[in-house]
């Protein structure tokens, strides 16, 4: 890894302890309304358990985030993302 690079890393690892400490404010913050998971499930024509299945998550927690009592995080919300903008993509990445 080049110094300059190796240097970035450092300063984005102190950003983020600042952002957790409160004492920085992240630039993007990216949010799932319930409202909006339930749309991309509609997108793809699934029932709830159909969906969960795909996405590997279980059904329970799919609900949660429908209804707004979790939010969905790390790769399953970056899934979710895609398939927001291509749902096909999704669907055939799947073998749906």
């Amino acid at each position: 890894m080049k110094d300059r690079d190796f240097e970035d890393l450092l300063t984005g690892i102190d950003q983020v302890r600042a952002i957790q400490r409160g004492d920085l404010k992240p630039r993007r913050v990216y949010k799932f309304s319930p409202i909006l998971v339930k749309k991309i499930r509609a997108k793809l024509h699934k029932s709830q358990t159909e969906f969960a299945h795909m996405i590997g998550v279980s059904v329970d927690t799919l609900q949660n985030w429908e209804q707004g009592r979790r939010k969905p995080e790390g790769p399953a919300l970056a899934l979710l993302r895609v398939a927001d903008v291509s749902p096909d993509a999704v669907m055939e990445a799947l073998h749906v």
